[in-house]
C-alpha cells in the first residue's frame, strides 16, 4: 500500500508531476555544483602532490642527488628551472624514463613548442638540443614550461649560493629520493580552496535540503489526510521519506551526469598559472558515491523533520491554521556566532576560520525565517495597496516558504560581502625601460658587469649596464619589446650560476599570479553561488504557486486582478530580499573585516555593487518565468484540493 500512496505523492495532483521535476532539478543542480566544490579540493592536493617532487626534502643519511630550482621567463611567463645532479643511483624524476645526464636537457611540452616558435635566441639558446620531453606526471599543468637541466654534482649551478627568496628559487640540496613535499604555495592554494568550498557548500546543502521542501503545503495537506483517514505515523514518514529519496536520488544521478559533461569545461579555468588536466577534477569513485548517498539522506532527512505538524496535528494541516510563531532564539544564536567570529578568525588556522563561516552561514539560513515573519509583520500593518496587503499576510502566515526563495540570493549577497570587499588590487607596474637585474657574488661585481656588457653587444642588444652595490643592472632601450627582453635574458643566461637575470615585473610576477587567481576564485565562488540562488529563486517561486493554486483560484473567481496577486507574489518576494539581502552582505562584510588589512580596494567594491546588481536581476528574471504558471493555475474557475 505505501508503495502505491507513494507513487500517487509523486505524481501530485493539479500539475501532475510538475512538483516532482522542480524537486528533481533542484537536486540534480546541488548535486552537480556540490561536486565540483569537493573535486575542487581533491584537485589542487593531486597538483601539490605532482609537483612535489621540485620541492626537495633534505636527506638525513643516503642522499642519491643534488636538486635545486629556480625560475626563468619568457613572454611574460615563468619557466620552472630544475637543476639535477646524480650522486649515486639517482631514481628517475617523474615524467621521465630515467636521470638526466650531465649537460641533457629536458622539456616540457607546451615549452618544447614555444622554443620551436621562437628566434632560437630569444629561448631555444637557453636550453639547446634537448634530450626529450617530460611526460604529464611532472607537470602541474599541461600548459606549465618547465625544464630539467641535468649537470654534475660538483658543478657550480648545484654548489653556488641562490635567492633568499623561496618563491624564486630552491637552494642546492641533497635528497635521498625525487618524492620531495607540496610546496608552501600550493598549501595555501590548498587552504583557499577550503574556504571558498565552504562559501559554495553551504549554500548548496541548504538549497538541497529546501528541495525536500518543495510544493510542501500540497504534499502536508495529502498526508494530513491519510492521516485522518487512518495512516499511522509510520505510514506517512515512509512515504515522505520514498517519495523524497526516490527524487532525490534520480536528482542526484542526473547532477554527476551533468557534472562529468561539464569536466571538459572546468578544465578551461586557469589557476596557478594555467588550465586543469580533466582527471584531476574528478573526484574517485568513494567521493561520488559519498555524494549520491549524502544527497538522498539530506533531502530525505529535511522531508522528516518537515512532518512534525502533520504526524502530531493532523487536523491543524487539514484545515490550514498558520503555526506557531517562531522564536527570537535564533537570531541571538547568530548573533552569537557574530561575536566570537573575530576571536575566531585572528590568529586561527584556516579550518578554524573555515568552520566559523559555516556556522555564520548557517546562522544567517537559521535566522532567515524569523525576520521574514517580522518583514511580513510590518507589511501588513504599513499597507495601503491591495497587492503589498496580500504580501504580508503571505509572509506572516508562511515565512519559511517565503525564506526558501530569497534565501538563495540572501546567503549569495553574504558570500558577496565577504568576498567583494576583499577582492585585491594590483601591483605597481614597472615605469620606464625595462631593466634587468642580477645578484653578483661577492668581490666579483666588476667581472659580472664586464661580462653582461659583452654578452648583450654580441646579441646585438642596446642596454647600459652598471652596478649598484651586488646587483648588476641592465636597463635596455626604450625600444625594447618583448622579444628585445627575450634576447637580453638569453645572451644572460648563466651568467650568474644559479641566479636568474630578472626585471620588476619578473620579482611581482608570483604575487601577480596569486591576486588574479584570488580574482578568478572569486568569480567562480561568485558563479556558483549566483547559479544556486537563481535556481532557487525559480525553483520555489514556481513550487509556491503549486502550493497555493487554490488559494490563488478563490481570488481569482472573487474578482482580485490578475496584476494583484502578480504584484502581491513579487513583493512577498522582493521586500524580504531587499532587507534580508542587505542584512546578509553586511554580515559578510563584518566577517571579512578581520582580513581586510589593506583597507577596501576599489575593485573589491565594483565587485559587490555588481553582485547586488545581479542578484536582484536575477530573482526578478526568475521570478518573471514563473508568471505564466500563475496565469495558467487563476485560470481554473473551479479550482480543487489535490
Amino acid at each position: 500500500m505505501n508503495l502505491g500512496l507513494t507513487w500517487r505523492l509523486l505524481k501530485g495532483g493539479g500539475k501532475g508531476m510538475l512538483g516532482t521535476w522542480l524537486t528533481l532539478g533542484a537536486v540534480a543542480v546541488s548535486t552537480a555544483l556540490l561536486l565540483f566544490a569537493v573535486a575542487a579540493n581533491f584537485a589542487f592536493e593531486v597538483r601539490g602532490e605532482r609537483g612535489a617532487w621540485r620541492n626537495p626534502v633534505p636527506a638525513t643519511s643516503g642522499a642519491v642527488a643534488v636538486e635545486a630550482s629556480r625560475y626563468d621567463y619568457v613572454r611574460d611567463q615563468a619557466i620552472t628551472v630544475v637543476d639535477l645532479g646524480a650522486l649515486g643511483r639517482a631514481p628517475a624524476p617523474p615524467g621521465m624514463p630515467r636521470f638526466p645526464a650531465p649537460g641533457e636537457v629536458w622539456l616540457s611540452p607546451a615549452l618544447a613548442a614555444l622554443a620551436a616558435r621562437l628566434p632560437a635566441g630569444e629561448l631555444a639558446d637557453r636550453y639547446p638540443d634537448p634530450a626529450g620531453v617530460l611526460g604529464d606526471e611532472a607537470l602541474i599543468h599541461p600548459d606549465e614550461l618547465v625544464a630539467v637541466v641535468g649537470h654534475e654534482p660538483g658543478d657550480l649551478a648545484l654548489t653556488a649560493a641562490r635567492s633568499d627568496d623561496w618563491v624564486i628559487a630552491k637552494p642546492p640540496t641533497k635528497v635521498a629520493d625525487l618524492a620531495g613535499t607540496p610546496s608552501e604555495d600550493s598549501e595555501a592554494y590548498r587552504m583557499l580552496a577550503l574556504i571558498a568550498s565552504v562559501l559554495m557548500v553551504v549554500p548548496l546543502l541548504v538549497f538541497g535540503g529546501a528541495a525536500a521542501r518543495l510544493t510542501v503545503a500540497r504534499r502536508d495537506q495529502r498526508l494530513a489526510a491519510l492521516r485522518l483517514v487512518g495512516a499511522t505515523p509510520g505510514q506517512v514518514v515512509a512515504m515522505t521519506v520514498a517519495e523524497a529519496m526516490i527524487v532525490a536520488l534520480a536528482g542526484a544521478l542526473v547532477g554527476a551526469v551533468a557534472f562529468a559533461l561539464a569536466v571538459p569545461l572546468l578544465a578551461g579555468i586557469e589557476m596557478q598559472g594555467g588550465p586543469w588536466f580533466a582527471a584531476d577534477l574528478f573526484p574517485g569513485p568513494l567521493i561520488l558515491a559519498a555524494v549520491l548517498v549524502a544527497v538522498p539522506l539530506l533531502v530525505g532527512l529535511s522531508a522528516v523533520i518537515g512532518l512534525r505538524r502533520v504526524v502530531v496535528s493532523p487536523l491543524g494541516v487539514a484545515r490550514r491554521e498558520t503555526p506557531p510563531a517562531m522564536r527570537f532564539v535564533r537570531v541571538l544564536a547568530l548573533l552569537a556566532v557574530l561575536a566570537a567570529f573575530p576571536m575566531l578568525s585572528r590568529g586561527s588556522s584556516v579550518t578554524i576560520v573555515a568552520v566559523a563561516l559555516g556556522l555564520a552561514f548557517l546562522c544567517v539560513n537559521l535566522a532567515g525565517p524569523w525576520v521574514v515573519g517580522v518583514i511580513g509583520r510590518i507589511t501588513a500593518a504599513s499597507a495601503r495597496r491591495p497587492a503589498r496587503l496580500l504580501a504580508g499576510r503571505r509572509l506572516v502566515d508562511d515565512p519559511r516558504s517565503a525564506w526558501r526563495t530569497v534565501s538563495g540570493v540572501a546567503l549569495t549577497g553574504f558570500v558577496a560581502g565577504f568576498l567583494g570587499l576583499l577582492s585585491p588590487g594590483a601591483f605597481e607596474s614597472e615605469a620606464g625601460p625595462p631593466q634587468l637585474r642580477v645578484t653578483a657574488p661577492a668581490g666579483q661585481v666588476a667581472k659580472v658587469t664586464e661580462q653582461a656588457r659583452r654578452r648583450l653587444a654580441k646579441a646585438g642588444v642596446p642596454a647600459t649596464v652598471k652596478a649598484s652595490d651586488r646587483v648588476v643592472v641592465a636597463a635596455l632601450g626604450s625600444a625594447a619589446d618583448a622579444a628585445a627582453v627575450d634576447r637580453a635574458r638569453t645572451a644572460l643566461a648563466g651568467l650568474v650560476p644559479g641566479r636568474t637575470p630578472t626585471t620588476k615585473t619578473d620579482d611581482q610576477r608570483f604575487g601577480v599570479q596569486i591576486l588574479a587567481d584570488v580574482r578568478v576564485g572569486t568569480i567562480v565562488v561568485l558563479s556558483v553561488s549566483f547559479l544556486v540562488a537563481i535556481a532557487s529563486a525559480g525553483i520555489t517561486a514556481a513550487s509556491a504557486i503549486l502550493d497555493r493554486r487554490q488559494t490563488y483560484g478563490l481570488l481569482r473567481l472573487a474578482g482580485t486582478p490578475l496584476e494583484v496577486l502578480d504584484g502581491a507574489r513579487r513583493a512577498e518576494t522582493l521586500i524580504p530580499l531587499a532587507v534580508m539581502g542587505g542584512g546578509a552582505i553586511l554580515v559578510g562584510v563584518f566577517c571579512a573585516t578581520p582580513f581586510m588589512l589593506g583597507g577596501i580596494s576599489t575593485v573589491g567594491a565594483v565587485t559587490l555593487l555588481a553582485c547586488v546588481a545581479a542578484g536582484f536581476a536575477g530573482v526578478i528574471g526568475a521570478g518573471a518565468l514563473s508568471r505564466p504558471l500563475l496565469r495558467s493555475v487563476t485560470a481554473d474557475p473551479a479550482p480543487r484540493p489535490d
